[in-house]
């Protein structure tokens, strides 16, 4: 998917919130999304919300996580994501963050976790398990759908993604 995208992490007395905006294409559709996160003090997520446009179609998604990691979506539960900590925005290389900062792995170490991804553009919500492995100081090896998908990413010091494989990668200067 072609396209640009800026997110900042911002300090909350409650925790972390993630918030960005992405102006993307998705087939011959323009779209702008933008996107806050919050998050506990320890990275876990406990809302998302995600507004904007793919084409003519207007966006407006609310996500919510419980202290029992049930989630709703648009205020209907969502059994199948039961269980899962992160969210994964389909659209987005930033919310990988989210487990990085969680996790906190040491260098060698792997975890894997199940997020909630928030699937583009249909934006349905589903399972996802993910592996990270931290293979150097900044960087990672990332697998999802049972190893079909992997890609190294490379993040900064605050964990946001500087390169995700090959398909996305920050901008000079940014």
């Amino acid at each position: 998917m072609p396209g640009h995208e800026t997110c900042r992490i911002v300090s909350l007395d409650s925790g972390w919130r993630l918030e960005g905006v992405a102006v993307l294409t998705a087939g011959h559709n323009a779209c702008r999304l933008d996107y806050a996160i919050d998050c506990d003090t320890r990275w876990m997520t406990s809302a998302a919300r995600v507004t904007g446009w793919v084409g003519d179609r207007t966006i407006d998604v609310a996500l919510k996580r419980d202290e029992h990691s049930r989630w709703l979506l648009n205020g209907q539960r969502c059994p199948v994501t039961d269980g899962c900590i992160d969210i994964d925005l389909n659209f987005s290389p930033s919310t990988n963050l989210l487990p990085i900062r969680r996790l906190n792995l040491e260098l060698g170490s792997s975890a894997v976790v199940r997020a909630a991804w928030l699937r583009f553009p249909d934006f349905t919500l589903e399972p996802l398990e993910q592996s990270y492995a931290r293979v150097d100081d900044q960087v990672y090896r990332y697998e999802s759908a049972g190893g079909r998908f992997t890609a190294h990413v490379s993040v900064d010091e605050t964990g946001l993604v500087i390169d995700y494989g090959e398909i996305w990668s920050r901008e000079a200067g940014a």
